[in-house]
């Protein structure tokens, strides 16, 4: 099978094109500058990059490369939209037509351009289901009672906060919501979290948005999520289970039992 990765930060699409090399399909990978990582050029068919500003090359290439189904994976720097980098007059007819610019509206309006140019968008979770959590506890240690009441007061006010895209993660500390994740992302929200509490225990809650699909914006932990976790006295993690990649599971989960933190993933149907 030929299709397109749209390739931003992270492992995410470098697992992605590795799995997709095993399975014989034939990836044509349009990098976004800054964002994605170099090695991917090794791991395609071919190689295109392009900045974030520039969505009327990004369907040009697509066409040339008769590309009809196209994969968002690994995460694009919300702070993107505020660079120097100037608008082609694809995107910036679209921005001027969006009465929001987060990441919902954005990647949305960005969906409904190509669909309207012949290119669907696929689930990005496509070759890598086997990375998507599992519900219960992933860890040798369970959350303790001080912990579960953090996570339950936490996943109320994460679901709340996703529900109008304002991001995946909130830091809490006895049933306080100490920082709220926005554009930062999650391991710089923890770090200013951790300077407010004066030592006392954080436990980070990350959930998915509210949408039936998969297709872009999906929640991603790994063995950076941990180390930032014991840097900032930070727990325990909880993550929507079948919603969440794990990225390199194994050594993220060694890492985490040896600090005697506790991870689970919970079903957003017990929501």
């Amino acid at each position: 099978m030929k299709y397109g990765l749209i390739a931003g930060s992270g492992r995410f699409p470098i697992l992605a094109l590795e799995t997709a090399r095993r399975l014989g399909h034939d990836v044509v990978v349009v990098a976004i500058r800054d964002n994605a990582p170099p090695e991917v050029e090794g791991l395609a068919r071919s190689c295109h990059w392009i900045t974030i500003a520039e969505l009327g090359k990004l369907i040009d290439i697509l066409h040339n490369e008769q590309i009809t189904e196209v994969i968002l994976a690994g995460q694009v720097k919300h702070t993107s939209i505020f660079s120097s980098l100037r608008p082609d007059w694809r995107l910036m007819k679209l921005l001027m037509s969006l009465p929001e610019r987060n990441t919902d509206a954005l990647i949305g309006g960005v969906q409904k351009v190509l669909e309207e140019e012949g290119i669907q968008l696929a689930d990005s979770t496509r070759l890598l289901r086997p990375l998507l959590a599992a519900e219960g506890p992933l860890t040798r240690r369970k959350f303790n009672d001080d912990e579960k009441k953090d996570i339950d007061y936490g996943r109320r006010i994460a679901r709340v906060l996703a529900g109008h895209d304002i991001g995946q993660s909130v830091a809490i500390s006895e049933r306080a919501c100490v920082a709220v994740e926005a554009m930062e992302g999650t391991d710089a929200m923890l770090r200013r979290a951790a300077s407010l509490v004066n030592g006392k225990p954080l436990r980070l809650v990350k959930v998915s948005r509210r949408r039936g699909h998969l297709l872009f914006d999906v929640p991603v932990v790994g063995p950076g999520t941990v180390q930032t976790m014991i840097e900032t006295g930070t727990t325990a993690l909880v993550i929507d289970a079948g919603r969440t990649l794990m990225l390199d599971r194994e050594p993220m989960l060694a890492a985490a039992d040896q600090a005697g933190l506790a991870i689970a993933g919970i079903a957003p149907k017990e929501d």
